[in-house]
């Protein structure tokens, strides 16, 4: 439907702009073929990066048709092939608003009514409020014609609620199992095994892996040039802020547990420093309403430009752009100590921003670190290029709005 409108509709735009139809053939045949392209190439982004949890569809629509319209548009002037801005521009609208036509209609057609069986491990239940959760009483399948039915597939259900659950599967009923289902609606993996892996193995995306690692170093090539002079915008004003370094560098925990000294502007007052596990980790912890922040350090820490500097922590090979962010090494040994499985997240590069940052922000105690953990091994899980457009798409939304910044 969207694909046909980006052909379709830009044939009216020169009716509706002129009074008349184009009589420019080859205009009209390379403005519908590229807006066609382009809608193909948003819908195929839109629907990758929307099945992942927390990704609010109508959010992404104008980000992908922007986009690949914008790229179409370069690629046209660049070849220097005839085409009209009026077409192409009624192909882009008309897109877009089809697109968030549908996605609202879809939407409310969506049950959010699931029904589950409360034997075995059933927190699903209150780690995903939004869903209308119906708890089964009795062995019976529901009468109701949107249902779907999760359960704890590993546990030990008696033969009446099994045979419930095959029926209920071959009467076309979804059933899922708690676990999946789980990571699907929140985007956190518990690891209870450290073997489990959806690749089988503990070396997640070796594939994608380098390629990562060339996106970084070319991304950090390209935009050093573009940002140096406002960096060197940014450094005075942290001079001038208060005593102290321009720069702030800390000792975290990096790739495969070899720690690193990560690098960014100052945002606190110059500290005294600390001897002792206690106080490293108390100094190493950014509390609310920290008074430690100074004024213009407050904005940096809301808008992330504090973290520019680490582009030279990604050309040594130290973080990538998109990753698990490194934690002080006296506050990894901490976590490493309390919490199992902890270390597996250093099997990927450290990032600037990551998964866990934007959908839960700036942590610190262990009970929030837990939940920081499952959304680190959902990341390493689902490790992939769409992920990380995702993530980047999503931490310019928070760079704007400041979420979860301390």
């Amino acid at each position: 439907m969207v694909a046909l409108t980006a052909y379709l509709v830009p044939l009216v735009a020169p009716l509706i702009t002129f009074g008349t139809f184009s009589l420019d053939l080859a205009s009209t045949v390379n403005t519908q073929l590229t807006s066609l392209a382009a809608a193909v190439l948003a819908l195929l982004v839109f629907r990758r990066m929307t099945v992942y949890p927390g990704a609010r569809a109508f959010g992404f629509i104008l980000p992908a048709f922007s986009t690949t319209f914008g790229v179409a548009a370069a690629a046209l002037l660049i070849s220097r092939a005839s085409y009209s801005g009026s077409m192409l521009l009624a192909g882009y609208l008309a897109s877009v608003g089809v697109t968030f036509l549908l996605g609202y209609f879809n939407q409310r057609a969506e049950p959010k009514r699931m029904y589950y069986v409360p034997s075995g491990k059933t927190g699903i239940v209150g780690d995903t409020p939004d869903v209308d959760w119906i708890r089964l009483v009795e062995p019976i399948v529901p009468n109701d014609p949107n249902a779907s039915i999760v359960v704890d597939l590993r546990s030990d259900h008696s033969p009446e609620w099994e045979r419930m659950l095959a029926q209920a599967a071959l009467s076309g009923i979804p059933v899922y199992h708690t676990k999946q289902l789980r990571e699907s609606l929140t985007g956190r993996v518990q690891i209870e095994h450290l073997s489990e892996n959806s690749f089988g193995s503990l070396l997640p995306g070796l594939g994608y892996r380098g390629i990562k690692r060339t996106l970084d170093i070319v991304a950090s090539i390209v935009l050093l040039p573009i940002l140096i002079l406002p960096l060197i915008v940014v450094a005075l004003m942290v001079r001038a802020s208060s005593p102290g370094p321009i720069l702030f560098r800390q000792r975290r925990m990096g790739y495969r547990g070899i720690p690193f000294d990560m690098i960014k502007f100052r945002t606190m007052v110059e500290q005294v420093a600390t001897t002792g596990d206690a106080a490293a980790r108390h100094s190493a912890i950014t509390r609310d309403a920290d008074d430690r922040i100074t004024k213009i350090g407050r904005f940096l820490r809301r808008s992330r430009i504090d973290e520019l500097p680490q582009i030279v922590n990604i050309l040594r090979g130290e973080m990538s752009w998109i990753g698990p962010r490194p934690e002080a090494v006296s506050l990894s040994t901490w976590y490493e100590n309390e919490l199992p499985f902890y270390a597996y997240r250093h099997i990927v590069r450290p990032g600037i921003t990551g998964w866990a940052q934007v959908n839960q922000g700036h942590v610190a105690a262990l009970d929030d670190v837990h939940v920081k953990l499952h959304y680190d091994f959902y990341y390493i899980k689902f490790f992939s290029s769409w992920l990380d457009l995702l993530i980047a798409i999503r931490t310019i939304g928070i760079m704007v709005t400041g979420f979860g910044a301390k």
